[in-house]
């Protein structure tokens, strides 16, 4: 019939537009929809860099993800003949028996990953940048790093086009119709069938998921750049990636300086408010500057200088905290990935290998099961 095809992917952010390169590679018939512009900054993957590091303190089971990850962040370097993934070692800092630095050497001791493990002089010594509280330790993990992000998701783009898909910007979703025997989906343009659905649309995912009860809160994320008194001290190849674990167990964050991006980014990586995707205010405030630069006076004094940018992205955040990666509870012809709560980027790539792998084989052999909706209990939809 017209319109059809054998997957429609819902959302062309970071997970979206990876799976699309991945089904596309693999000779698919690939529809992707996207509300916005292709490459847009509406949502959660803007601001030049995103973290990725190995030593996963957050759980871990994501470690085994992240080795595939850095292997697919290769293939789409050779593929592309573009640098996106720099390994810069990542400090990563926080009292002892804190989250982070628990949390980090677990998983490091657990999988054998690479680290060094640094006293409150060792971090004094190796990062004089740094100002820390006397009780503060460090773990150095030489594997992490930075990702370009509206780079990768370009790069996602342009492959996933020239093998052939179909990404289509500036149409909305209106309706999704799951079928025992296919998929339909209305947007503000046309209506299309297929044999499989991805449904990856970021902060909007609640809205098309709403049958699924899920409670997935939007918030509202800063993030800044400062000029440093003494810029030569967090230039690339001199500064790393590196985390600081707050009072409030949020996590500031930041990155070298970029000769193309001028400024130090600084963050901080824990719910912001509450807010809609749709009515967001993405306007900087004064506490959102201030929000930077108290990280900044507060842990590394020489970067107190000029406010440079600030920027608003978005968090979907799930209840625990962890991806959603599943079979939609109505139909296997559904699939869903959502709930990437602030820190899913790095994952794209893994992301998109295995919502191929279930939408062309029902199964994937990489290791999402502890991502599934079976954790949350709630009630399985009926397919109308």
């Amino acid at each position: 019939m017209p319109n059809s095809h054998d997957i429609i992917i819902i959302g062309q952010g970071a997970m979206g537009a990876s799976a699309a390169w991945q089904l596309a590679r693999r000779g698919a018939n690939v529809l992707g929809l996207e509300q916005f512009s292709l490459l847009h900054s509406l949502g959660s993957s803007h601001g030049h860099t995103r973290m990725i590091r190995m030593a996963y303190y957050e759980h871990p089971d994501y470690v085994p993800l992240l080795r595939r990850a850095y292997d697919l962040w290769d293939q789409l370097e050779e593929q592309s003949s573009e640098k996106v993934l720099y390994r810069t070692g990542g400090i990563y800092m926080g009292p002892p028996t804190g989250e982070v630095i628990a949390g980090t050497t677990a998983a490091a001791k657990l999988h054998n990953l690479p680290h060094e493990i640094l006293t409150h002089a060792d971090l004094a010594k190796r990062f004089p940048q740094f100002s820390l509280p006397e009780n503060f330790t460090g773990i150095w993990e030489p594997q992490a790093g930075f990702l370009l992000c509206e780079k990768a998701i370009g790069l996602f783009t342009r492959l996933a086009l020239e093998s052939g898909a179909t990404l289509q910007a500036h149409e909305t979703v209106e309706q999704i119709n799951l079928q025992q025997s296919h998929v339909t989906v209305t947007t503000d343009r046309a209506t299309y069938q297929a044999e499989k659905l991805i449904i990856c649309s970021g902060a909007w995912s609640s809205k098309l998921l709403a049958d699924l009860n899920i409670n997935l809160e939007i918030t509202r994320q800063v993030l800044g750049w400062l000029w440093p008194q003494f810029p030569k001290q967090f230039v690339l190849n001199t500064f790393p990636v590196w985390g600081i674990e707050q009072p409030d167990n949020s996590l500031a964050y930041g990155f070298p300086m970029l000769s193309e991006v001028p400024g130090l980014k600084i963050a901080r990586h824990g719910r912001g408010a509450t807010t809609n995707p749709d009515t967001v205010n993405r306007t900087p405030t004064q506490a959102d500057h201030n929000e930077v630069r108290n990280i900044a006076k507060q842990y590394i004094p020489k970067a107190t200088g000029p406010t440079l940018s600030t920027r608003i992205c978005l968090y979907t955040n799930s209840p625990d905290g962890h991806f959603i990666i599943d079979k939609h509870p109505a139909t296997g012809r559904a699939i869903i990935a959502c709930g990437f709560s602030g820190h899913g980027f790095k994952f794209a790539t893994v992301i998109g290998e295995a919502l191929a792998d279930l939408a062309l084989t029902n199964k994937t052999p990489l290791p999402i099961d502890f991502l599934g909706l079976h954790r949350f209990n709630n009630p399985k939809p009926e397919i109308p």
